[in-house]
């Protein structure tokens, strides 16, 4: 790779590789794309069946689709019969989908570029742009990484529009340009990153292997055999959900110093990092309360089952309990536990049903737990831990593929 170091030349990106020298082009979306609309459906009017046409939904590209994608039907959903939406183009290799609204700018315009369809019948819907190239003026695979640039996504944030959920409209996103080099360099751009996408692909499959062996190794140690029957509001000596102060008042939020839990953190063993804060009057002004270090982080609402054990003291929102364990009873032992079949299947036998799924903690705490003496609990905690830190060596290194991708994805494009 060579860096642009040429103050003189404006029309090239930062970074590129040697053989290439021309300036480049930008080409608007509305020259490039045709767009295609498709009436949105309820999610009443989709199931998954292996026989019906599929549907792309802004869900899934939100969760991370990669870039260029060989789609299956274990991912979406399918179009029941006599549901098919009015004015729908069926997808072709090559073409684009972008989400057009989330609750973060970031993801606003994300994009998928359809790889390898291999025949299937897919039909983008559900708050997402639909477009087609048909200037051939690019190669498969170079669309997906442009429109995924930090360059285009900079535009995007100009001129998305919203407050609580942000949204871009078709006029306007066809309003916006992308870089456009040679063919051959778009070839070599597009086949960088995809290969670089295929190893995070991969590393996903490492990370979901250990994940496997240890959840098989918990369920195989922790039975009802495993030790003597207890409530679990025996094991703790404090717990209760957070609370969230109010959005609208930003004395709650602007330069707030302490760390507020929302389920997104809650995607490690340990929680070490946050992105979002409270201040003192946040705190203070609502039912959250401060979490204490190596206690356990659990998820009751809506998304139920997310837990970590926090390395600093927190705070979390409504949905997610705070744990702190009693002396006899070993945190890691007891994050463990709490993510066996045992557990989550009898957290499921008390899930109330309601604007959003809770397991509530007055309930949580009758469920009967195997629980071994403390010398037992720390050598099976020692035994998965061993396994867990493995796992979070190779969630180590998928970051740093993701962080490289994100490196070229700023500098290899204008």
């Amino acid at each position: 790779m060579a860096e642009n170091k040429d103050k003189k030349v404006l029309n090239v990106p930062a970074l590129r590789f040697p053989e290439f020298t021309e300036e480049w082009g930008k080409c608007k979306v509305s020259d490039l794309l045709d767009i295609y609309s498709t009436n949105s459906l309820s999610w009443e009017q989709l199931e998954y069946d292996t026989n019906a046409i599929m549907n792309l939904h802004y869900g899934l590209i939100h969760v991370g689709l990669p870039t260029m994608v060989n789609l299956t039907k274990d991912k979406l959903p399918n179009i029941k019969e006599g549901n098919m939406p009015k004015n729908f183009e069926l997808c072709k290799e090559g073409d684009v989908a972008f989400a057009d609204a989330s609750e973060d700018t970031n993801e606003v315009a994300k994009t998928v570029e359809f790889f390898n369809l291999a025949g299937k019948d897919i039909v983008c819907g559900l708050h997402t742009i639909h477009g087609r190239d048909n200037k051939n003026r690019t190669v498969i695979g170079y669309k997906g990484y442009a429109f995924s640039s930090t360059a285009f996504h900079n535009q995007i944030r100009r001129i998305a529009q919203g407050t609580k959920i942000y949204s871009i409209s078709s006029k306007n996103f066809s309003e916006c340009y992308i870089g456009l080099p040679s063919k051959p360099e778009q070839t070599k751009i597009a086949t960088l990153l995809r290969l670089i996408d295929e190893r995070i692909v991969t590393q996903n499959k490492i990370i979901d292997k250990f994940q496997s062996l240890i959840k098989g190794l918990i369920d195989d140690i922790i039975t009802l055999k495993c030790g003597q029957l207890v409530a679990f509001e025996t094991l703790y000596s404090k717990a209760g959900e957070g609370g969230t102060p109010t959005t609208s008042n930003t004395e709650f939020y602007d330069n707030g110093s302490i760390p507020f839990i929302k389920i997104d953190d809650l995607s490690n063993k340990y929680l070490s990092a946050n992105k979002d804060y409270i201040t003192e009057l946040g705190l203070k002004k609502s039912s959250a309360w401060l979490i204490p270090t190596h206690s356990i982080i659990y998820s009751n609402g809506a998304t139920i089952g997310a837990i970590s054990i926090n390395k600093y003291p927190v705070c979390t929102k409504q949905g997610i309990l705070g744990i702190i364990p009693n002396t006899n009873i070993d945190v890691e032992f007891l994050y463990y536990f709490m993510q066996s079949s045992y557990f989550q299947k009898e957290v499921e036998r008390v899930v109330t049903e309601g604007t959003m799924k809770t397991a509530y903690l007055k309930d949580i705490n009758h469920i009967k737990c195997p629980i071994p003496d403390l010398d037992r609990q720390k050598e099976i905690s020692h035994l998965l831990s061993v396994l867990s830190l493995k796992e979070d060596v190779e969630r180590q290194l998928l970051q740093k593929y993701q962080i490289q991708k994100q490196y070229l994805l700023r500098k290899m494009f204008i």
